[in-house]
Order: structure tokens, then C-alpha cells, then sequence
């Protein structure tokens, strides 16, 4: 019987939507002997896997509750194959950038500390920042206390699942698409990433989506944040080194751009990091993905792996092949 190894937090009665003709196993985080297993299910914070993989023997097929895998083909080695949960963080992830654009663009993090300050009169101090935000000094009445998103120009950077998911909750607002991934497609338009440069001129808002590669490390950088618009908004919700950090704290304190981040680069980000301080900026700490559905999508998705695999069906959410 094929035996399944998991993290032992999991609750019992999530693990029912996995078929019966496997054994399962459960694997505390202080695992202390050997265990042989042919299937391994992660558990979703690195740092505890890494601890519980010197002791599993066997492992033929892994099985990520997450989308990201960036660090477990080194752990695991090239005779193992490898799926994520392609899938199973779209609506999550889509909801978090959603509402990351809006509460930037209707000055939340502002309003916040005035609601803390009990000052009504500071709300005057939103027109000030759209100013000098946007370099605009013409006297407008009433006074700008917030900005819209209906008909600005989003950026798509990286257009798979998620992206497509966030492109569909932005369709309400009536923003114009621009979509950036690997290669160019056509229906809808997708620019190749040798022309992102031309293209982040023309965005209001610029959404980071897209996995850690060696091709996409430091993909915004310096250079690409110059050519943003004054006052345009960076979001990434993809992987803190898709963004040059010490390029973005700059662009951030100068106030040329905003940004809003769910991941960085370090992770975690230190006490007393840059980051932590900079104007214009909303950060939450990568929980983009962690809603109450997490665990049940990311199993079932990786339950639905596993009766393929037992049926000799390919696999549908591969990332690296066993060779």
C-alpha cells in the first residue's frame, strides 16, 4: 500500500478527501527515527519540512500544499517528482490584491492612524498627499480624499491562474489590461516580458504575480521603477525577489512610487528593517494565501493528485519530472 507522510497538524477530518487504498502517515515536527514513505505532503512552512525530511526514506512523489516549490528541489534531489497546488490559492490570493489596490488607493493606511489619532480635522491631510503624491498642485474642490480605480491601467506582471483570477475581480472597475508573461499570447493580449519596460509608463498600477526564477530575480528593479509613473502603485503578491529591495525602499522614500507588498525580500523581514518605515507603503506579512479554506483546497487538490497517481494517469500540477 502506497504511504503517504503528513504533517501531523493537520486535523483528522480534512484528511477523509484522500482515497482509501493509501496509508497514511503522520509525521510530528520534532520527528526523531527514520520513516519510510513514498509520498510526502509538506508541511506548508519550510523552515518545519526542512526539519522532517533528514528522517523520510523513500520518497518517489511530492506533493506541495502551496504554489510556490522554490526550495524543495534542492532538498529532495532530481529523482523525485514534484507537484504544487496550482489552484488552490487563486481566490485568496485575487482577494488580497484586490483589496491591497484599494485600501492604497483610498488612502486606508492614512485614515487608520487618523482613526488612532481621534483627530477628524487630519483628514485634510489626504489632499496633501494625493499633491505630492502625483506632483499635482492645482486647487481642487472639494478636497481629494481618496482616489478611484474604475478606469486606471493595471499591469499584469506574470499571467497564469492567479493572474487570470485577479484580472476577473477587476473587471467591475473597468481598468484597462495589460498583461506581461514569458512568451506572448494572443486572447487575450500577452506582451512578452522583453517589453515590460515600454509598458510600465502606461500603468497606474503594476501587479507582481509571477513564480521566483533565476529569470524573474530582480526583475523590478532601479531602472524599471524610474520608468513607473509618478505616483503609480507596485504591488507584489508573487515573491519578495521579484523586487530589488534596497531599489524599492529608495523609490518609496523618495516618494516616486507606492507599493504594496505581501512578500519580501529577506522573509521574514528583520526588527528594524527599512521596509517597516517607509512612507507609502502598505506591507502585510505573506499571508495572502491564508484563509480558512487553505488547508481544505490545497488537500483536496493534492488528493486529486494522488488518484491520478494511483491510476498511472499523468499528473497534472507538475513542476520537476523525476529523471
Amino acid at each position: 500500500m502506497l504511504r503517504v507522510g503528513y504533517p501531523a497538524i493537520i486535523p483528522a477530518d480534512l484528511l477523509t478527501v484522500f482515497p482509501t487504498e493509501v496509508e497514511l502517515v503522520a509525521l510530528p515536527e520534532q520527528l526523531d527515527h527514520d520513516v519510510e514513505i513514498d509520498v510526502w505532503i509538506p508541511d506548508p512552512y519550510p523552515a518545519r519540512a526542512k526539519r522532517v525530511l533528514p528522517h523520510l526514506r523513500g520518497i518517489r512523489l511530492v506533493l506541495s500544499l502551496m504554489a510556490g516549490t522554490e526550495w524543495i528541489p534542492d532538498a529532495v534531489g532530481p529523482h523525485v517528482t514534484i507537484c504544487n497546488a496550482r489552484g488552490a490559492h487563486n481566490i485568496s490570493t485575487a482577494e488580497w490584491t484586490l483589496s491591497a489596490i484599494l485600501a492604497v488607493l483610498k488612502y486606508f493606511p492614512l485614515y487608520m492612524d487618523i482613526q488612532r489619532s481621534g483627530e477628524w480635522k487630519r483628514r485634510f491631510e489626504a489632499s496633501a498627499h494625493y499633491a505630492d503624491m502625483h506632483g499635482d498642485r492645482r486647487a481642487i474642490y472639494p478636497p481629494v480624499m481618496l482616489e478611484e480605480l474604475t478606469g486606471k491601467s493595471v499591469l499584469m506582471v506574470g499571467y497564469g491562474e492567479i493572474g487570470k483570477e485577479i484580472e476577473r475581480m477587476l473587471a467591475p472597475f473597468d481598468v484597462r489590461m495589460l498583461r506581461v508573461a514569458r512568451s506572448a499570447r494572443r486572447d487575450p493580449e500577452v506582451h512578452p516580458v522583453s517589453e515590460l519596460d515600454r509598458l510600465l509608463p502606461e500603468a497606474d498600477v503594476v501587479v507582481l504575480i509571477l513564480p521566483s526564477t533565476a529569470e524573474s530575480h530582480h526583475l523590478i528593479d532601479a531602472q524599471q521603477l524610474s520608468r513607473m509613473r509618478q505616483g503609480a502603485l507596485l504591488v507584489n503578491a508573487a515573491r519578495g525577489p521579484v523586487v530589488h529591495t534596497d531599489a524599492l525602499v529608495d523609490a518609496l522614500q523618495s516618494g516616486r512610487v507606492r507599493a504594496a507588498l505581501d512578500v519580501t525580500d529577506p522573509e521574514p523581514l528583520p526588527v528594524g528593517h527599512p521596509l517597516w518605515s517607509c512612507p507609502n507603503l502598505l506591507l502585510t506579512p505573506h499571508v495572502g494565501g491564508s484563509s480558512p479554506q487553505f488547508a481544505p483546497r490545497s488537500l483536496k487538490t493534492a488528493a486529486d493528485e494522488l488518484r491520478r497517481y494511483l491510476r498511472g494517469e499523468a499528473l497534472r500540477n507538475v513542476v520537476q519530472a523525476a529523471i
